[in-house]
């Protein structure tokens, strides 16, 4: 009996301990304030499968930009603008980093995390994921997933 209690105490002592921390730091970051973030990814790697179904990937430079507008944290929602216009998007803090979550009415996942780490004076690291796949490989056009990596700007 002791021992069950002594394992929910100390439960209850580290949702105390590390939960505000949690919280305290989500508040610190800069990144939970910010309305707008502009990210460059220069470098790309893309998955994709041989006939035999063995994954194989390729990495190569990319001049991927986004930037996401209206960004509130509060009550999770952000845009950001592609091909097909302005698409609303979910928007999560966890702990001290920012999550962008597209998911397309076709099918298509979208998702890009704002590390609160710096890459270099202003800029945050940040990674980008395209979760897709089509039987059709077109120049210019996200066919297979995609792992982007670069860093972003908090604009305002």
């Amino acid at each position: 009996m002791f021992r069950i209690t002594y394992t929910r105490a100390m439960g209850v002592l580290f949702a105390l301990a590390f939960g505000s921390g949690i919280a305290s730091a989500q508040q610190a970051s800069k990144l939970a304030e910010a309305k707008s973030v502009k990210c460059t990814f220069p470098v790309l790697t893309t998955g994709t499968w041989e006939k035999d179904g063995t994954p194989k990937v390729a990495t190569t430079t990319s001049d991927m930009v986004l930037q996401y507008d209206d960004i509130d944290t509060q009550d999770g929602t952000a845009a950001v603008s592609g091909l097909s216009g302005k698409l609303y998007i979910i928007v999560r803090m966890s702990g001290v980093n920012l999550h962008l979550l597209a998911i397309d009415g076709a099918g298509p996942l979208y998702i890009t995390t704002v590390f609160d780490k710096p890459s270099k004076p202003g800029r945050y690291k940040a990674a980008h994921s395209r979760h897709e796949f089509t039987d059709v490989q077109l120049p210019g056009f996200t066919s297979r997933p995609e792992q982007y990596v670069g860093d972003c700007e908090i604009v305002k």
